[in-house]
């Protein structure tokens, strides 16, 4: 009874690595390297090492596990992209527009990121190392466990320019015998 407990087991675990692996739709690589624009598209896990997107429109697609080493994303638009573990090393994203990216764990080593914009992006446990940096915009980014360009990781407490506030200073919560208020609540 047992063996057949976990031959279930390993063959359900072998078919979801199955279906990961085949997440990337064919038909969206054609159309990216055809029109460089692919809005919403599913790229994960799609090698796209050394291709020229400059000016590309990829918002809101799933680039997660992607390989873009050395891409050209000049001037690209991957707001709310999903880049979650993806490997951007020596890639070129100056003046790209990154708002509300996932980049949880990925990858961005010797990346140009120069007049880019992070805006609340996610860039947990990224790495950065050697990453150019010259006017991005990182405005309500998560930094935790950030390897940063320098190689210093971050901590792992929220940074007072994150949108994440965790300690309320003072609250006036609304009370009936004053309407006009209503609540208010400050945060460190």
């Amino acid at each position: 009874m047992k063996l057949k407990i976990l031959a279930t087991i390993a063959l359900l675990g072998c078919l979801s690595f199955a279906e990961q692996a085949l997440a990337l739709n064919q038909q969206d690589l054609d159309q990216l390297k055809a029109a460089s624009a692919c809005p919403r598209c599913d790229l994960s896990g799609a090698d796209l090492t050394q291709l020229n997107l400059t000016g590309a429109n990829l918002r809101g697609a799933n680039l997660s596990g992607a390989t873009l080493s050395q891409v050209n994303l000049t001037n690209a638009d991957l707001t709310g992209a999903n880049l979650e573990a993806a490997v951007l090393n020596s890639a070129n994203l100056s003046g790209a527009s990154l708002t509300g990216a996932n980049l949880k764990s990925a990858s961005l080593e010797n990346a140009d990121l120069s007049y880019a914009g992070f805006i609340s992006a996610n860039l947990e446990a990224a790495n950065l190392k050697g990453a150019r940096v010259q006017f991005t915009n990182f405005r309500g980014v998560n930094f935790r466990l950030t390897t940063l360009g320098n190689g210093v990781v971050t901590s792992d407490k929220p940074y007072w320019w994150s949108l994440e506030r965790t300690i309320p200073i003072e609250c006036n919560k609304f009370k009936a015998e004053n309407a006009s208020r209503g609540t208010t609540c400050y945060t460190k």
